[in-house]
C-alpha cells in the first residue's frame, strides 16, 4: 500500500500551489519533498532550494499575463490560461500579496509602446503585482501554515535520487539515503535549479524531451532616474528585439527599480541576478539582457553550455565580473580604480572588475551592445560609458519534458510542472502549472472516500 496519495518533489511555486489545490480535498495524503531548508532556516545565500523556491523567496514579481513567464499557452487556450492566472493571483492576495498593480495605466503604457516601436523594439505590456523581497517571506509563511493546518506533510533537506516506475506507471520516489516513499501520483516540480537533475531522471526512465532556447546574458545597472519614466508606469518593462547582425532573439528580463544586484550560488558555480524591495531602495535600477539561442544537431546540452559559460566567468573573476560599458566598448578590462571613480556605484560590492569579452562569446556580446544602443532611444542614458554590466546571467530551463495539457508525462500518473520542467519561467505560470496538475489528480480521485 502506498505511503501517500500524492508526492510533490520541490516546494517552489509549482509545488506549493499543487499542494494548495490538493489540500482542498480532505483525507488526501500529500507529501512535499524538498532538497533545501524549511522557511525559518533559509538563507539569502541559497536562493534556489528551500521553501518558496527561487523567485517566490526573492523578488516576488507576479506577472499577470499569458504572454509572460512561460509556455503554458502551448497547452491551453488563452481564455483558460487567463482564468487560471486570475485564480492564482487571487490566492496570492488571500495570503497577503499587496493589492497595488502596476502596468495598468494604458495611456502611459501606449506612450512607451509607441516609443519602443519607433526604436525597433516590442514592448510586452502586462499588469504586475510586486511582493518585494522583504514581503515574500510573510506570504510564504502564511501559505506554509495553511498547508500544515490542512495536513500536508513536508520533508526538508531530503533529496530525491530517482523516480520509482513499474509497468509504465509511477510508484513513488527514492531518496539519496535509500528511503522509498510509495505514492499513486507524483508531481515533479524541482525549479530551475533542478532542471539538470530532472533531465537526468527523464533519461533514466525514458521520458522524451525537447530543447528550449538557452538564455545567456548580463545584468545591467544604471541610475534609477534613467529608467524612471518607464518603471514609474509599469515597474518592469519587457522589451524584445531581433538583432540586426545575427537575427537573434534578445530581451530584457527581471527589471528591479531602485534594487540591488545579487550573486546566485549554484552547486559548483555562481551567476548574477537582481532584487528589489517594497520599502528599502537603492539609487540604481538593474535588469538583465538575455540572448536566446536554440542549438541544432548534433548538440543537445544547452544546460551544460550555460554552466560552462558561468564557470568560465567564475574562473576568470573569482566569482561575478563587473565591467563598465565604456571599457567594454574600448576593448579594455575595468579596474578597481575605474569602478571606484564611476558615476554609477555597484550595488554588488564583491564583483570583480574585469573583461566580459573573455567570457561571453562574440555573438552574445554583439547582441547585448546592439540592444543597449536601441534601448537608449527609448530611455536615454542606458547606453552610457558609466553603465555597469555584470556577468554572467544564465537561465537554466532549457530542457522541456513532453507532457500533456494536464502536465502528465508519458509515465502514467507522473506529472511535471514549473520552471524545472521547462514549461514555465516565472512565478505565476509556475503556480498555474501546479494547479493544473493537481486538478487532474483530483479529477482522477473524485468519488473516493474522504
Amino acid at each position: 500500500m502506498a505511503d501517500y496519495d500524492v508526492i510533490i518533489v520541490g516546494s517552489g511555486p509549482a509545488g506549493i500551489f499543487a499542494a494548495l489545490e490538493l489540500s482542498r480535498k480532505k483525507g488526501l495524503k500529500v507529501l512535499i519533498v524538498e532538497k533545501g531548508a524549511d522557511l525559518p532556516d533559509r538563507s539569502r545565500k541559497d536562493l534556489f532550494f528551500g521553501w518558496g523556491g527561487a523567485g517566490a523567496f526573492s523578488d516576488g514579481k507576479l506577472n499577470l499575463s499569458a504572454e509572460v513567464g512561460g509556455f503554458l499557452i502551448d497547452y491551453m487556450d488563452e481564455v483558460s490560461l487567463k482564468e487560471l492566472i486570475d485564480y492564482v493571483d487571487s490566492l496570492y492576495l488571500e495570503f497577503g500579496a499587496p493589492k497595488e498593480l502596476k502596468g495598468i495605466d494604458m495611456k502611459e503604457t501606449v506612450r512607451v509602446e509607441e516609443a519602443a516601436a519607433r526604436a525597433g523594439l516590442r514592448l510586452v505590456p502586462f499588469a504586475i503585482r510586486h511582493l518585494g523581497t522583504d514581503r515574500c517571506v510573510g506570504v510564504l509563511e502564511r501559505i506554509r501554515a495553511a498547508l500544515e493546518a490542512r495536513g500536508v506533510h513536508m520533508r526538508f533537506r531530503t533529496e530525491v535520487r530517482d523516480i520509482v516506475v513499474e509497468g509504465g506507471r509511477v510508484r513513488g520516489v527514492r531518496t539519496t539515503d535509500g528511503a522509498v516513499f510509495g505514492s499513486e501520483f507524483v508531481i515533479l516540480a524541482p525549479g530551475r535549479a533542478g532542471s539538470h537533475w530532472l533531465e537526468t531522471v527523464a533519461g533514466e526512465i525514458g521520458l522524451a524531451t525537447a530543447t528550449n532556447p538557452v538564455d545567456i546574458g548580463v545584468r545591467v545597472e544604471v541610475p534609477a532616474s534613467v529608467l524612471r519614466p518607464v518603471t514609474d508606469i509599469m515597474h518592469e518593462a519587457k522589451f524584445t528585439y531581433n538583432s540586426r547582425r545575427f537575427d537573434d532573439s534578445v530581451r530584457t528580463f527581471c527589471m528591479n527599480p531602485y534594487g540591488v544586484v545579487v550573486k546566485e550560488r549554484h552547486e559548483g558555480f555562481c551567476t548574477v541576478n537582481g532584487h528589489s524591495f517594497s520599502v528599502r531602495k537603492s539609487e540604481n535600477t538593474n535588469f538583465a539582457i538575455l540572448v536566446s539561442t536554440t542549438f541544432t544537431e548534433p548538440f543537445h546540452q544547452p544546460i551544460a553550455y550555460g554552466r560552462y559559460i558561468a564557470n568560465l566567468a567564475n574562473l576568470l573573476g573569482g566569482g561575478i565580473i563587473v565591467q563598465r560599458l565604456g571599457d567594454l566598448l574600448h576593448g579594455r578590462r575595468s579596474t578597481p580604480d575605474r569602478i571606484r571613480r564611476n558615476t554609477v556605484k555597484p550595488t554588488l560590492t564583491d564583483a570583480t572588475p574585469g573583461d566580459l569579452s573573455f567570457v561571453i562569446p562574440y555573438r552574445y556580446i554583439t547582441d547585448i551592445i546592439e540592444m543597449l544602443c536601441v534601448l537608449d532611444r527609448v530611455t536615454p542614458g542606458i547606453n552610457a560609458t558609466s553603465t555597469l554590466l555584470y556577468g554572467v546571467e544564465v537561465k537554466f530551463y532549457s530542457m522541456r519534458l513532453r507532457i500533456e495539457p494536464t502536465m502528465e508525462t508519458e509515465v502514467a500518473n507522473l506529472f511535471a510542472a514549473g520552471d524545472g520542467a521547462g514549461v514555465t519561467r516565472g512565478i505565476v505560470q509556475a503556480s498555474v502549472s501546479g494547479v493544473v496538475a493537481a486538478r487532474e489528480i483530483l479529477r482522477r480521485t473524485h468519488g473516493r472516500a474522504t
